[in-house]
């Protein structure tokens, strides 16, 4: 076994070293691995085809999930009259700052006699139109889903992160009772985390968010927080209780069985392309990205290396019965078949992340074996290529398990425990991580956690945990165990 090192140093050096500038270090995989750029307008990002087909392999998954369960997608519609969107105060309140405007159109860009809003969320406007559809309880539950991308006029942006424009799913369901609803946003938190943790090989602490990060307009809001390795937490889907909110609102009413009007319970959920972002930096290294196999969009690449006619054409016969082999065992694979040396291939594959590589020279073809070389560790490994499709699907179900651990070990390693507000204060000057605390469950003391601890947040309540010690702000005997981190 030989670990690669030197070959691809060249292409490496045009990368930012993580350790060196985490944010730079994140922009320059994303442009130079092909993923996403940005468009022109500020802002805007323009994803392409590599970064989207990461996000079409988890919008695939998800939608199996919830078609599974009863869900159907709909379409609704871009712009939202002003009117419906200010109708739930709390909810409008809580975007008001991120919100577009459309105020003129055509061709001599006439005022609109009412303002249009470019949805930042589409609550308000399915609220309007689903009505039209639930009449008694017949009808309910009504289990919606959109794909479509939403504008939120962010004032500091990062690809995938924070972009103004971004694509995501929104899902929007009304009950007949509380307890469906709330069984509801139940059910799609456990879908996000099998997304995130079967997928996206991504640990993630879930549970409730406190008042003060609660979505607007909602009763609570359920979440699941990823830890990226600049020690800084992600929310990597929510999942939210409305209760009776909305529909009140919107008078979403049916007629239960007593024949007596009713108003609905509601919940939504989402999850974003930031989760493509996700995946970048829970796993990336100073190379480049390490994809998930079951999420990469090549999960398999071929390095022809021949050195005249003669030897190429052996090496090409010999790649095309291992092709036929990859495709019928499912794999995604690719044959890198450009006029570059093999060391400039072998950087640019690990730029991007592709799980396994095999290089196929002369003698490979006579011996009738592959030299594989595994993204985590570089080793190169010779193996048979008789049997090849059983061997490299055993290979990638083990990477993705691999890399789950790896992200479980860094977050282990980076999750401590604390019991003051000068420990918490000393302990985020010097480093990041998760730190879990006892809370009174008090809005000022979590104020204070954030002013004095430089912007870290709660981002979860431990669902389990029955915390016998004292608030770290006020010594009060605490009401929660929770999660805090400074968070993007």
């Amino acid at each position: 076994m030989k670990q690669e090192t030197e070959e691809q140093q060249d292409f490496v050096k045009e990368v930012t070293k993580m350790s060196d500038d985490f944010d730079r270090w994140y922009t320059d995989v994303i442009r130079k691995a092909e993923m996403a750029d940005w468009s022109g307008v500020r802002g805007m990002m323009v994803v392409r085809p590599y970064g989207w087909a990461m996000w079409e392999a988890i919008t695939r998954a998800f939608d199996d999930m919830i078609k599974e369960s009863g869900h159907e997608n709909w379409a609704f519609p871009l712009l939202i009259p002003q009117q419906l969107l200010i109708k739930e105060a709390e909810h409008i309140e809580g975007f008001g700052p991120e919100v577009a405007w459309v105020t003129r159109a055509g061709a001599a860009k006439e005022e609109l006699e009412e303002p249009l809003a470019v949805r930042p969320t589409s609550e308000t406007i399915v609220g309007h139109l689903i009505r039209r559809y639930i009449q008694s309880h017949r009808d309910l539950p009504k289990l919606t889903n959109q794909w479509n991308s939403v504008v939120r006029w962010e004032m500091r942006s990062r690809l995938f992160l924070r972009s103004r424009e971004f694509w995501w799913q929104e899902g929007h369901t009304f009950h007949a009772s509380a307890q469906e609803a709330r069984d509801e946003v139940a059910l799609i938190l456990g879908y996000y985390r099998s997304i995130a943790e079967d997928w996206l090989a991504v640990p993630v602490f879930g549970g409730k968010k406190s008042p003060a990060e609660t979505f607007a307009g909602a009763v609570y809001t359920m979440t699941l927080e990823g830890l990226m390795r600049d020690g800084v937490a992600l929310q990597m889907g929510t999942s939210h209780y409305f209760g009776q909110n909305f529909a009140r609102a919107y008078d979403i009413s049916f007629s239960n069985k007593d024949n007596e009007r009713e108003l609905c319970y509601s919940t939504s959920w989402g999850i974003s392309t930031r989760l493509v972002g996700a995946l970048v930096m829970a796993h990336g290294d100073d190379s480049g990205l390490i994809v998930p196999p079951r999420i990469a969009p090549i999960q398999v690449v071929i390095v022809p290396i021949h050195r005249d006619p003669e030897s190429r054409a052996k090496v090409e016969a010999f790649i095309g019965g291992l092709a036929t082999e990859l495709k019928a065992a499912g794999i995604r694979h690719r044959v890198d078949w450009r006029d570059e040396r093999p060391g400039d291939k072998y950087a640019h594959w690990e730029l991007k992340g592709v799980p396994l590589r095999l290089n196929v020279g002369a003698r490979d073809a006579d011996a009738g074996t592959v030299e594989m070389v595994d993204r985590l560790s570089r080793q190169r490994v010779s193996v048979p290529a008789s049997g090849i499709g059983r061997r490299l699907t055993d290979e990638l179900e083990a990477f993705q398990k691999k890399l789950f651990e790896r992200a479980l070990v860094y977050r282990r390693e980076n999750t401590f425990e604390l019991a003051t507000l000068d420990e918490v204060v000393a302990h985020f000057k010097e480093r990041g991580g998760f730190v879990w605390v006892p809370w009174s469950g008090d809005t000022e003391c979590e104020e204070r956690i954030k002013a004095e601890a430089g912007g870290v947040t709660i981002r979860t309540i431990d669902p389990d945990a029955r915390p016998s010690g004292k608030c770290i702000v006020c010594g009060k005997p605490a009401e929660y165990r929770v999660a805090l981190a400074k968070a993007y």
